[in-house]
């Protein structure tokens, strides 16, 4: 068996059984126990992050996908019914909803950097880019932020299949070029479609990964 094979492998069984919401946490105060890994998955809203986060569990409406940006404003936590090994699932808040009153930004902007300086078993987070669209400023915004934090963080391109190869290609060049600059960021781009199921378990594998070595 390969290495991709058994990374591979390692992300199907992580990702098998039947998923539940834990819990929603609209301050650090109701955080659970840092007692397991965790990983968290951050976009921009309407960038397909709960979309994504569905088709990764492959089961319907775990997590909710909504047509109105800016309306997850808690951390949302999954995790595998029967956990083994046990670790967390969050869904962050869509961030760069033009429209959004300044008092639900700022609030947001304090639950996200407060909950990235001071989580101590976050493995990684997942930044999600629209492939269609690439980084944009509010994009480097958080790119920023994980790097003072010290988070580890990987892209992961959305929508990949809106693209022609040649223009994902093109995408996937210039994102790994402009991340060699972030010190925090992992150096290769995964490109996903939960339409067309392209990318998942090279995504399931990348989150096994931080998983299996944080319980190490």
């Amino acid at each position: 068996m390969t290495a991709a094979n058994a990374d591979d492998e390692a992300g199907d069984r992580l990702f098998r059984g039947h998923w539940i919401f834990l819990k929603s946490v609209p301050s650090l105060e109701f955080l659970p126990e840092a007692d397991r890994p965790e990983v968290a998955f951050a976009g921009r809203s309407n960038v397909g992050k709960s979309t994504l986060i569905n088709a990764l569990v492959d089961q319907h409406g775990l997590a909710r996908a909504s047509n109105t940006p800016g309306r997850t404003q808690s951390l949302n936590y999954f995790g595998p019914e029967r956990p083994e090994p046990p670790f967390y699932l969050v869904d962050m808040p869509g961030y760069g909803y033009a429209k959004a009153p300044k008092d639900m930004v700022e609030a947001w902007t304090v639950l996200v950097r407060d909950y990235l300086r001071g989580r101590p078993n976050l493995g990684r987070t997942f930044l999600l880019i629209d492939a269609r669209h690439g980084l944009k400023p509010v994009d480097r915004e958080i790119m920023k932020l994980l790097d003072e934090a010290a988070v580890s963080y990987q892209i992961v391109l959305t929508k990949a299949d809106k693209l022609t190869p040649k223009a994902l290609e093109h995408v996937i060049a210039a994102t790994q070029k402009e991340i060699t600059a972030h010190p925090a960021a992992m150096p290769n781009v995964l490109a996903t479609s939960s339409e067309k199921k392209r990318g998942l378990a090279e995504l399931r594998a990348a989150v096994a990964a931080v998983v299996l070595h944080r319980r190490a």
